[in-house]
């Protein structure tokens, strides 16, 4: 799975259209290799888009859960500790790059 890809489901708030856009982007640009298509790959590329946003909006709003949703900013501080446990504080390596520079 793209690791750019977020969970959208169970959330409060509930994913916004963008943040289902943005998904749909991701997983097709995951995809076809590519970031941003030719001029001649283009239309397929934005059709490819339209349809994986409707099918996944479709799929967020179709789906039930007896959990209780979870909170935005609880998730992200989990995320940012497991990022810190796995990767170390992030001024620590801004400050070990500065160090190598002449």
């Amino acid at each position: 799975m793209c690791r750019n890809i977020k969970t959208l489901f169970n959330f409060e708030p509930p994913a916004t259209e963008e943040e289902i856009k943005a998904s749909a982007l991701q997983f097709v640009r995951k995809l076809s290799g590519f970031n941003k298509p030719s001029k001649i790959n283009e239309t397929a590329f934005n059709v490819a888009v339209e349809q994986v946003e409707a099918a996944a909006r479709s799929l967020i709003l179709s789906l039930v859960s007896s959990a209780p949703a979870r909170d935005r900013e609880i998730e992200k501080a989990k995320s940012m500790e497991e990022s810190r446990k796995r990767f170390g504080p992030s001024d620590v390596r801004i400050r070990a790059i500065g160090q190598n520079q002449p």
